[in-house]
């Protein structure tokens, strides 16, 4: 077996199953969960009939790259949602089955095992896939803390030079998850000008870029055309239809950037077995197509967090992120316990924020903060607030 899977840590939905193992929850309360990032807003009808009347595709092998009309359609929204030039969608442009998928792989294609002791950074907390990825590929993770003192933002020298000189790759989330923290143009620069220095490749982990309340998120190409870096180089975006469109059982989505790191990255998955299903990659086309679904995704979740923050913020330091369908919320006691006996008492589930994160530096950023995902429709979102509240009081 590969000795590198013993590396691996539970993942944290496995950790809270453990924790949860230990309490019996009140049966006086329906159930509430609002620990996962599951959208459960209703899948557009058009996406369902797109997909129905194109699975006549299931009788052909899918190519790695996917059909002309899907990679068009996805080059044709990054150019009307970033402002940027059109990306060339044979080369700078890669359907992907799901974000996931593809933020996975993407460190086996990169990382150079030759070179002595690779890293990949991570900001901490995180999404546990950027770590596995990593220590799958070969490498050592390194985890850059972020802080309410520095509003969320990406330190980087927290970590040496010489942790830097060995870094082949790193993630960054932004929107971030759990925080909801958009990076900016000057903190663009900062890990652009970093990637020249050391020679690492950037993955951007967009996946939430459309859930905001007033101005777009700044994504990755867009900053990097405003720094007059239009080749991307050592950049590559990672997208997915699944909290933009509500289709999580879908698994589509794109990757998109630079040409060099996009034309390894597809020899990698046409190996890996990664090709589209065909009636999926119709679906898809339908739904990057589409803006008005959109459109009305991001005011249901709108109001959720107008309504949500509302109940909370007597009781708890809530605020409202810059974007995403997350509340990061510190909380009065242990993040554990808050879960534990939320669950116990009013039957509500959130993620402790420390199993979202690892130790670095002597702490745990985590810890002391939950998780709250505002996924759910909106009465039962209300219904699990007022719930929490009780159990703060």
């Amino acid at each position: 077996m590969n000795p590198d899977l013993d590396r691996l840590q539970p993942y944290p939905f496995q950790k809270l199953a453990a924790l949860f193992r230990e309490v019996t929850p009140n049966p006086a309360y329906r159930a509430i969960s609002l620990h996962i990032g599951e959208p459960k807003h209703a899948t557009p009808q058009f996406i369902k009939d797109a997909l129905k009347d194109n699975l006549g595709g299931l009788a052909n092998y899918p190519t790695t790259a996917g059909s002309d009309t899907l990679r068009d359609s996805i080059a044709d929204w990054l150019q009307h949602r970033y402002g940027i030039p059109r990306p060339d969608a044979k080369t700078q442009v890669l359907p992907v089955n799901g974000s996931r998928e593809a933020l996975f792989s993407f460190a086996q294609t990169v990382i150079d095992r030759t070179r002595d002791n690779p890293v990949v950074v991570c900001p901490n907390p995180f999404y546990q896939i950027y770590e596995g990825s990593a220590l799958l590929a070969g490498a050592t993770a390194s985890f850059l803390n972020t802080l309410p003192a520095d509003n969320y933002a990406l330190n980087f020298a927290q970590l040496p030079d010489e942790v830097w000189r060995r870094t082949q790759l790193i993630y960054v989330c932004s929107p971030g998850n759990p925080t909801g923290r958009v990076m900016p143009l000057e903190e663009w620069k900062v890990l652009f000008d970093m990637s020249d220095r050391h020679g690492f490749i950037i993955a951007s982990d967009e996946c939430y870029s459309e859930i905001y309340f007033d101005t777009p998120p700044l994504g990755a190409l867009q900053a990097a055309q405003q720094l007059g870096r239009g080749d991307y180089r050592n950049l590559v975006v990672f997208s997915s239809l699944s909290k933009r469109s509500n289709v999580p059982g879908m698994r589509s989505g794109f990757v998109a950037g630079d040409a060099k790191v996009l034309e390894k990255f597809s020899l990698y998955r046409t190996y890996h077995g990664c090709a589209m299903n065909p009636a999926i990659q119709a679906a898809s086309v339908a739904a990057w197509q589409d803006e008005t679904h959109v459109t009305e995704n991001r005011r249901l979740y709108a109001e959720k967090f107008s309504r949500v923050i509302e109940i909370l913020k007597p009781v708890l330091p809530v605020t409202m992120p810059d974007a995403g369908f997350y509340l990061w919320l510190r909380v009065p006691m242990a993040d554990t316990a808050f879960a534990q006996h939320l669950y116990r008492d009013y039957n509500v589930s959130v993620l402790p924020g420390s199993f979202l994160a690892r130790e670095a530096r002597g702490l745990n950023p985590g810890e002391n903060f939950v998780r709250i995902a505002l996924v759910a429709e909106l009465n039962e979102t209300l219904e699990a607030a007022k719930r929490i509240v009780n159990f703060s009081r």
